[in-house]
């Protein structure tokens, strides 16, 4: 929670979040235009960015010194990139890559996920516990829960009768919050075991309570 990061129509922006009044630029990039992800590693000079040129490639920079380290190509259109110090996960409509961040090399493909049209998933910034959260089910609001190091599923966890919308995980990785395309209920789950532990129902008021 310490930068922001931007894509724009000619290349990306990376900020600090070190003061409230103002945001303070810390890089530009115009070497690729339409960026629309851009990805960076905490406060690290590592940064992931896809293109609307290539919506199919990867490309990982260190920033401060310009240079490309790396890029990866996929099947399909890259939806969405997660990160933590420890695994690199690129996220397909039907398919998720795993690498691992110190050397990018792929450690694990999940192939046939179900249809996932928003790269909707979640990674804990806990490299110590990288669990990965994606939608289990493209008709019901069913979460799978994988285990970024062991490379392992570690659960199934029936969390909504909808589809799934949101997923985040505390900063710890032992909590995981989930809320459907109804947007009624935030449900909050024990990690790895999968058990309810706190439901937040929207009131009359647009307003969240706890049940």
């Amino acid at each position: 929670c310490s930068s922001l990061a931007i894509g724009t129509a000619t290349g990306y922006r990376l900020f600090s979040l070190s003061s409230v009044e103002q945001l303070d630029q810390v890089h530009e990039s115009n070497e690729i235009p339409d960026v629309y992800i851009v990805e960076r590693l905490f406060s690290s000079s590592l940064v992931v960015v896809v293109s609307h040129a290539k919506p199919q490639q990867m490309n990982v920079y260190h920033f401060k010194k310009g240079t490309e380290i790396c890029n990866y190509s996929y099947s399909s259109n890259i939806l969405s990139i997660r990160l933590n110090r420890q695994r690199l996960v690129v996220c397909l409509e039907e398919s998720i890559y795993i690498h691992n961040i110190k050397d990018m090399k792929l450690l694990k493909t999940i192939l046939d996920t179900p249809p996932n049209t928003t790269g909707l998933c979640a990674l804990s910034i806990n490299h110590a516990n990288s669990y990965l959260a994606y939608p289990g089910s493209s008709t019901s609001g069913e979460i799978a829960l994988y285990d970024g190091n062991t490379l392992k599923t570690a659960c199934t966890i029936p969390a909504h009768d909808g589809p799934l919308a949101a997923l985040a995980f505390n900063s710890t990785g032992s909590k995981l919050a989930s809320a459907s395309e109804k947007g009624t209920v935030i449900r909050v789950f024990s990690i790895p075991g999968g058990q309810k532990l706190y439901e937040f129902r929207r009131g009359m008021k647009r307003s969240v309570h706890s049940s």
